[in-house]
């Protein structure tokens, strides 16, 4: 239990690991800092891709074998991470990891079905999302203090490697059925798939570098003036329906499929898969807009950030762990649709008690309540697909946790970023246009759409090299601080929204307690 626990804190705790040290990469690689963040995207885009295939490898070698040949890879990574001398041997680090992590992805899953049964199985699976959050706020104070400390972003990196080690050698207590070499690897389902999660991300994560609808000047291309990002999306969208389509033509021939779609058959696993990439595409949003208004606007340390966060992500930890405790009370579709009625009521509140101090005693509350949403939801909806698949399929529904979980991230991350951005350039522009105390030639000269999210003195510096004079500075430097509030309180309304949308898929959660097994025929409840 305690190395398939690792296993996940193995993943989570090098991802969470690489924006702690985006500026120490910066700084020793002399790059910018969109060549040191293609680590992370390299790394989530290899993990989705991969992630089906994985699965099918696991099978068709045996899980145990495979896991630690994955995991020793995972620790080669991280050796990359501590000696590498460029910054495109850290990109290449990340790829091999997240390579790797595409299979213990869904080793996990298996490992857990095949070593796990009845409330043992529901706490182990409560670990995995317990462990995601622990990792989460444990990166942050632990890369924070030794960069500080050690004066280095590479210290940390000893830990992944220690972790890998130690998740390695206590897989020799788990258990496996061998492996099923003629199982074959669907390789058109394994194209149209991997392209189609590399066009969605790429797609969604430049929302806003290349425009929503119009193409700005950053876009590579255009298309009659329309940015490639929707276009992107659109044909990520197309690629994801033939992907199904060929599936489904080949299940019907009697072939392997490259997962099974059994795994979906009941409306309330598609209801637990929907309610599954709603709330990790929530949790993305918030974890991109905190650290958002406390390092970009406030102009404070990451260590600041993990602070602030603190309360949400150590709720998010207990709560995944103890939320097994009322599966023998109360059935799935009451626990999902009060989760997000949680998550809902929490988002409310936050865009009506939230400042520029996020360590508010009503933020904090604020935070709270989400987490014990988000760690109940997190951990429900994997256990509802986990318990109603046959154990030899566990590896299926592992891949499209995986899937599912690295889409909703990218979504949930761009579709914030963009979204904010949006309102806040209205924002701005309106209320630039209706102040009786700046000209308009000033107005004109300053462009504030285009400066974003800015701190304070940033502002003041932009401000600097233009006529206004200091009461025109402070004035918009008041309209960008009230506009930027405005903006924060107004998005986090929509995503309440989003969550309160999400409500409709968890009432078609099964109406038996999770610990239960439903009837395997794929029916309507």
């Amino acid at each position: 239990m305690f190395g398939l626990f690792l296993g996940q804190v193995l993943m989570s705790f090098n991802v969470a690991l690489l924006p702690v040290s985006l500026g120490g990469m910066v700084a020793e690689f002399g790059v910018a800092p969109t060549v040191a963040s293609t680590a992370i995207v390299v790394y989530g885009l290899a993990v989705a891709a991969l992630v089906m295939v994985g699965a099918k490898i696991g099978q068709r070698v045996g899980w145990v074998l495979i896991f630690r040949i994955v995991v020793a890879i995972f620790a080669i990574s991280s050796v990359l991470m501590l000696v590498g001398p460029t910054v495109w041997w850290i990109i290449g680090a990340q790829a091999l990891a997240g390579a790797s992590a595409a299979i213990i992805v869904p080793s996990l899953v298996a490992l857990i079905a095949e070593n796990y049964h009845g409330r043992q199985q529901a706490t182990a699976i409560g670990s995995l999302g317990s462990a995601r959050a622990l990792s989460g706020v444990s990166a942050f104070l632990i890369g924070g203090a030794l960069g500080t400390l050690l004066g280095g972003w590479r210290p940390a990196f000893f830990i992944v490697l220690g972790v890998a080690l130690a998740v390695f050698l206590l897989s020799f207590r788990l258990r496996s059925d061998k492996g099923n070499p003629g199982i074959k690897i669907d390789v058109v389902a394994a194209i149209l798939i991997g392209l189609a999660v590399v066009l969605l991300t790429f797609g969604f994560n430049n929302l806003n570098a290349w425009g929503l609808l119009q193409a700005r000047e950053g876009a590579p291309f255009d298309v009659g003036g329309l940015s490639p990002a929707p276009l992107l999306i659109v044909a990520g969208i197309v690629l994801g329906q033939a992907f199904f389509l060929w599936t489904r033509r080949r299940t019907k021939k009697g072939k392997v499929p490259l997962v099974s779609l059994s795994v979906l058959a009941r409306p309330s696993e598609r209801a637990a898969v929907y309610a599954m990439f709603i709330v990790v595409a929530l949790e993305a949003a918030l974890n991109f807009t905190v650290p958002l208004y406390i390092q970009i606007v406030q102009g404070r340390t990451p260590f600041d950030t993990s602070l602030a966060m603190m309360p949400f992500n150590l709720t998010v930890f207990v709560t995944a762990t103890l939320v097994v405790r009322f599966y023998t009370r109360f059935s799935s579709k009451a626990i999902g649709v009060f989760g997000f009625i949680l998550t809902t009521a929490a988002l409310v509140w936050l865009s009506f008690v939230v400042t520029n101090n996020w360590e508010t005693l009503p933020t904090i509350l604020g935070l709270f309540v989400f987490g014990v949403g988000q760690g109940a939801l997190v951990t429900l909806v994997f256990n509802v697909l986990v318990t109603a698949a046959p154990k030899e399929l566990a590896g299926d529904v592992g891949s499209i946790r995986g899937t599912t979980q690295n889409l909703a991230s990218a979504v949930g991350t761009a579709v914030a970023g963009a979204l904010l951005v949006t309102i806040l350039s209205i924002n701005i522009g309106r209320a630039v246009t209706e102040n009786v105390y700046l000209p308009p030639e000033l107005t004109d000269e300053v462009s504030l759409e285009n400066a974003n999210f800015v701190s304070n003195d940033a502002l003041r510096e932009l401000l600097a090299g233009t006529d206004a004079t200091e009461s025109q500075v402070e004035e918009f430097v008041s309209i960008n601080e009230e506009s930027r509030l405005a903006a924060l309180r107004l998005g986090l309304l929509i995503l309440a929204g989003v969550s309160a949308l999400a409500i409709i898929p968890a009432a078609r959660l099964p109406k038996f307690r999770p610990e239960e097994i439903p009837d395997p025929s794929p029916e309507d409840e």
